[in-house]
């Protein structure tokens, strides 16, 4: 987006927490700012907080680039590389970082509560491919003829999710016993920083929302997260 630098009324600040994108309780929402919010920004990104267990929920882009920054608590991203047929999975704590390519299938867990993270794209608006759209609206048909996959028992499956689902697992779901988590095998060990350790950041996020029931996310085709 071209802005002029030089016009008197350039502004170049806003609020990030003022556009909920989504927010299923006071624990676990999302905020954003992108080029809507102020037009002067070549890049975007979203707040998210979580508690432990929740995660974002499979989906890829397909115009950006995503680097994902966790500020407090910890969190687990996996990323399945189409070259190599892997899954690339990394533990980050605050101040570490993964980075997650255009195109490719990613979520991310979070393993602790408090969690505050921020995932910042290359563009100023990000298009997102929920994998819970991909499985409720491929027909159980064509799961049949691609994969032979019992169509039945495939729609049966996929029954729970009717809608697009961002933060999981669903608000409704009844199967709370979660399988545990494997540990990873990080590619890298950061460096440590004399003075610098420490179990948990000073900084805590402040939910600006307060108590209150869960807001499920609705599609809409004119937005783009």
């Amino acid at each position: 987006m071209n802005v002029d630098l030089t016009s008197p009324s350039l502004n170049l600040s806003a609020d990030s927490n003022e556009v909920v994108t989504y927010r299923r309780d006071s624990r676990n929402y999302i905020t954003q700012l992108f080029g809507a919010q102020l037009p002067a920004v070549h890049t975007g990104f979203f707040n998210v907080s979580m508690s432990q267990g929740m995660m974002i929920n499979p989906h890829w882009h397909t115009n950006v680039n995503e680097l994902v920054v966790v500020i407090t608590g910890e969190v687990m991203t996996s990323v399945f590389n189409p070259f190599t047929q892997k899954l690339m999975t990394y533990r980050l704590k605050p101040g570490q970082v993964s980075q997650l390519p255009k195109g490719w299938f990613h979520w991310i867990v979070s393993l602790t509560d408090h969690t505050f993270i921020m995932t910042i794209f290359d563009q100023p608006t990000p298009d997102i491919v929920y994998a819970s759209d991909f499985l409720r609206f491929t027909p159980k048909e064509i799961m049949n003829r691609a994969y032979c996959v019992n169509p039945e028992e495939y729609a049966k499956a996929v029954a729970p999710i009717t809608q697009s689902v961002i933060l999981g697992p669903p608000v409704d779901c009844v199967n709370r016993e979660l399988p545990s988590l494997s540990e990873p095998q990080p590619e890298f060990v950061p460096p440590v920083y004399p003075g610098l350790q420490m179990e948990q950041p000073l900084f805590q996020p402040q939910n600006p929302y307060g108590p209150g029931p869960a807001q499920p996310y609705r599609f809409d085709p004119n937005r783009f997260w």
